[in-house]
């Protein structure tokens, strides 16, 4: 297998990992918004918003499939909003309120997951954009860092080195 055939083979277990990652949310989310007893308090808010995350997940998921800065972009913006949300809850858990140390479990999860897909796309990213990747796959107009740095021509015969 080559360099480039890994890559790819790379990014889209990424994509299915987001996917399935998604697909599992919106299910276990929504089997609780219909009335399934997940057996702790369940804070509706949280509930809403993971289970709307869900759909975000199956999106960025198809963006890490087909264009991989957008999905890394995407995977970095569910991290941080899982993230922040973490903090919110880990907040209000500690003041007191009525938070679930297994909401907060789960949350601890997703930021990690997404923290992952973020940082592997992230690693992608720099591998296709560094040559690891043949010119067929990367999006149009697109141009390998190297040939920027040796100020080699772009579309329209502009060099890169001179904007």
């Amino acid at each position: 297998m080559t360099r480039a055939s890994t890559v790819l083979v790379a990014q889209r277990a990424v994509a299915i990992i987001a996917q399935l990652f998604g697909a599992a949310t919106l299910f276990a989310g929504g089997r609780v918004l219909l009335g399934a007893d997940p057996g702790y308090v369940v804070l509706r808010l949280l509930l809403i918003y993971n289970t709307a995350m869900g759909l975000a997940y199956l999106a960025a998921g198809v963006l890490l499939w087909t264009n991989l800065r957008q999905g890394q972009r995407a995977a970095g913006t569910i991290f941080v909003l899982n993230l922040a949300v973490l903090v919110g809850i880990v907040t209000l858990y500690v003041g007191g309120g009525e938070v679930a140390i297994d909401s907060i479990r789960a949350m601890i999860v997703r930021t990690a997951v997404w923290l992952a897909l973020f940082l592997a796309a992230r690693w992608l990213a720099r591998n296709l954009w560094a040559g690891a990747v043949p010119e067929v796959l990367k999006p149009p107009g697109s141009q390998r860092v190297s040939d920027i740095a040796h100020g080699k021509r772009g579309e329209g015969g502009r060099r890169y080195d001179s904007d």
